[in-house]
Formats: C-alpha cells, structure tokens, sequence
C-alpha cells in the first residue's frame, strides 16, 4: 500500500505499517511517544506507541 508520507515524522522502521515504504517518514498524523522505564536516561529508553506490525 502507498501511503502519503507525513514530512514532519521522521522514520526508518519498515516492519510498521504507518511506514511509507518509498520514504523514511511516517503516515500518520500524530504518534505517541512513550517509555518502557521508571525514569528513561538514554534514547532507548523510548518507544514509539503508535507502532503496528506490518
């Protein structure tokens, strides 16, 4: 599926579904933005919530 690239959401995950599969951006609108830790200090700390696997 062609998805119509949002340029204001950079990514580089290709197993998502929101992923534009000719362009590093995303498709959606908004993402949410998370953390799977008490008290995040690193950038791996954080996940994109609005991920869905292709």
């Amino acid at each position: 599926m062609n998805r119509q690239a949002n340029h204001s959401i950079k990514c580089t995950v290709q197993q998502c579904k929101h992923h534009c599969n000719s362009e590093n951006y995303c498709s959606l609108d908004c993402v949410s933005i998370g953390t799977h830790e008490l008290n995040p200090s690193m950038d791996q700390c954080t996940d994109c919530k609005s991920f869905a696997k292709k």
